[in-house]
């Protein structure tokens, strides 16, 4: 069975050969074909159609397969780059942010005589009863109790423990934390204490003074942890209350606690007989 057609298709394909020799041989006569001539074309003519689309169609299939295959490993390999770029990306953003930070740092630090010490943050208190965080520098460094800590906007903090290699800052927006503060425009004179929110009160100021909402806010300098005129916040509200003899005054730190990643240690020592509740 299988012998008797490859043999008629064998015959077909001599037969289309033949029809097509003798097509081809009257080719470059002027006369038109006769009736025998006619008769080979109209029996071969659709063989020749089939025969070309079936070609075609299996060039079209064999391109197609292998540029699908081309285009598939070209779009991995076009994804793969773009994920590379992108970490690039990532990354050389992150360097350069972290520059202009450490840049601020190095300007903060130029402009005052103060020998300071650079640390990491690296962690925060977890269990949320104070605002604190932990630097990767300890008394290997020189780092002491009570050493004010300040960032390239203003006062951070100072500390309260330290161990060889890390320290623990308590943020100047912890209750337990007191400032000895003035205004910087009227000198106005109050202790700035932390209420654990992104607000501090400045606590002390009379009646008499001349504090309004934008005005800046400083270190005194009194205590001994602080030294006199670092930056510590802009007065946001001032309140008047019948029958108090104090005002009641708003201050927002100047430095964001939430994106806190360098500081700066100012290495003095404050005396230790300082008032516990006004630190600055």
């Amino acid at each position: 069975m299988n012998f008797r057609r490859i043999r008629n298709i064998w015959i077909w394909i001599l037969f289309a050969f033949l029809a097509l020799f003798l097509f081809s041989s009257h080719v470059k006569r002027t006369r038109s074909w006769n009736p025998a001539e006619q008769w080979v074309v109209e029996v071969v003519a659709p063989f020749q159609n089939l025969l070309s689309k079936t070609v075609r169609g299996v060039e079209r299939v064999w391109e197609t397969y292998f540029g699908l295959v081309w285009v598939h490993e070209e779009n991995r390999s076009l994804r793969d780059q773009i994920e590379f770029l992108r970490a690039e990306n990532a990354r050389f953003r992150e360097m350069l942010a972290t520059h202009h930070r450490l840049q601020k740092l190095l300007q903060f630090k130029e402009a005052r005589d103060w020998p300071m010490m650079a640390a990491q943050v690296i962690g925060r208190d977890p269990t949320g009863w104070f605002k604190s965080v932990m630097i990767d520098k300890g008394g290997k460094s020189g780092l002491k109790v009570n050493m004010p800590v300040v960032s390239a906007d203003g006062v951070v903090g100072r500390l309260v423990s330290v161990s060889p290699n890390y320290a623990k800052v308590l943020l100047i927006i912890d209750q337990n934390s007191a400032v000895d503060c003035l205004n910087q425009s009227t000198r106005d004179q109050g202790i700035l204490k932390g209420t654990s929110t992104k607000i501090c009160e400045l606590d002390y100021v009379l009646k008499t003074s001349r504090m309004n909402s934008g005005d800046m806010i400083i270190t005194s300098g009194l205590g001994g942890v602080y030294p006199k005129g670092l930056p510590v916040g802009r007065v946001v509200n001032v309140t008047d209350r019948p029958g108090v003899l104090f005002r009641d005054v708003q201050v927002q730190p100047v430095v964001d606690f939430s994106r806190l990643e360098e500081v700066l240690v100012i290495l003095k020592e404050a005396p230790s007989a300082s008032r516990p509740k006004e630190e600055g």
